[in-house]
């Protein structure tokens, strides 16, 4: 195999989620919070893409820290009754790669108890090591501290890593890593997100099955 390892995003990588599930809770929490804020999926796409889901609720939405932490709880109480559907063709890769030695690690912005959860539901290999949103701030992607922590973990190379995400926080946390990263664009059709991750990444998928033939041959 090209790599010993996967840093696996989940949300829009693994499952597909913001459309079905983080969109849809957004909207309405909204309805209440800020009822004049209308946005579109694409929209919502596009912000979680830069400025980032903080940025996105502090700065453009104007949330208070208070709100924000009721915004979270909000979503948390939607997303623990509705389980997101892996991509066709994702467990197939991770089960081979698994099968073949391979290391899956996770690197999200999800809590780690809902990733167990969605894996499990959708009969995935269970992932080596996660690294969710329970982390410590300065810690989470973009930080390039859960790649260091997998590579003294597992005694990796950096060479040996691939980061697999279809954000903007997963390529910075790639270069500061110095680690390689493959664009996901399955989740959305988005010009600015694709334009950005096709230029700037070192590989870009538009279709799981790229990424399948990319990692293990025709």
């Amino acid at each position: 195999m090209k790599y010993r390892c996967l840093v696996l995003d989940h949300d829009d990588t693994i499952v597909n989620s913001t459309a079905t599930i983080h969109y849809p809770a957004f909207v309405g929490y909204m309805k209440t919070a800020r009822p004049q804020i209308h946005m579109s999926v694409e929209e919502y796409f596009a912000l979680n893409f830069d400025p980032g889901v903080i940025g996105l609720f502090r700065d453009i939405c104007g949330l208070s820290e208070e709100e924000m932490r009721q915004e979270e709880l909000y979503w948390q109480e939607y997303v623990r009754t509705r389980i997101p559907k892996a991509y066709d063709g994702i467990r197939e890769i991770l089960e081979r790669f698994r099968r073949e030695d391979g290391l899956i690690c996770i690197d999200s912005h999800s809590y780690s108890h809902y990733i167990r959860r969605d894996y499990a539901h959708n009969h995935l290999p269970e992932p080596d090591l996660i690294f969710g949103w329970d982390l410590a701030p300065d810690k989470r992607k973009p930080s390039p501290y859960t790649v260091f922590e997998i590579r003294k973990r597992f005694d990796l190379k950096r060479e040996e890593i691939l980061i697999v995400d279809d954000l903007k926080p997963g390529y910075d946390m790639a270069r500061a890593a110095g680690v390689a990263i493959a664009g996901a664009g399955w989740a959305n059709d988005v010009p600015q997100i694709e334009a950005f991750m096709k230029e700037n990444c070192d590989f870009y998928f538009k279709e799981v099955a790229q990424l399948q033939a990319f990692l293990f041959g025709p």
